[in-house]
C-alpha cells in the first residue's frame, strides 16, 4: 500500500522543511520514496504541490497521513479529485 507522507529535509537543529512524497507503507520516514509530489515549509507557510501526480496516486488508492490530508484539503485537491470522477 502507498501513502502520501512528509519527509523531513534541511539541516539538523534548524527549522524543518518537508517534502510530500509517495512511499510504500513498510518503508521508514526517511526511506526511498516512489515519487516526490510536493513541498511544505511550516515556518514560511509555503506549499508547492504537483497536483496531477497527487491525483494519480489518490486515484490508485494511496492514503494520505493526517497532516498531508490537512495540507491537501487546504489546497483544494480533494475537490479536483471529485470533479475528475
Amino acid at each position: 500500500m502507498v501513502k502520501l507522507r512528509l519527509k523531513r529535509c534541511g539541516r539538523k537543529q534548524r527549522a524543518a522543511v518537508y517534502r510530500i512524497i509517495a512511499i510504500d507503507v513498510r518503508s521508514r520516514r526517511e526511506g526511498r520514496d516512489l515519487r516526490k509530489v510536493g513541498f511544505y515549509d511550516p515556518i514560511k507557510n509555503q506549499t508547492y504541490l504537483n497536483v496531477p501526480a497527487i491525483l494519480y496516486f489518490l486515484e490508485k488508492g494511496a492514503q494520505p497521513t493526517g497532516t498531508v490530508h490537512d495540507i491537501l484539503k487546504k489546497a483544494g485537491v480533494f475537490t479536483e479529485l471529485h470533479l475528475n470522477q
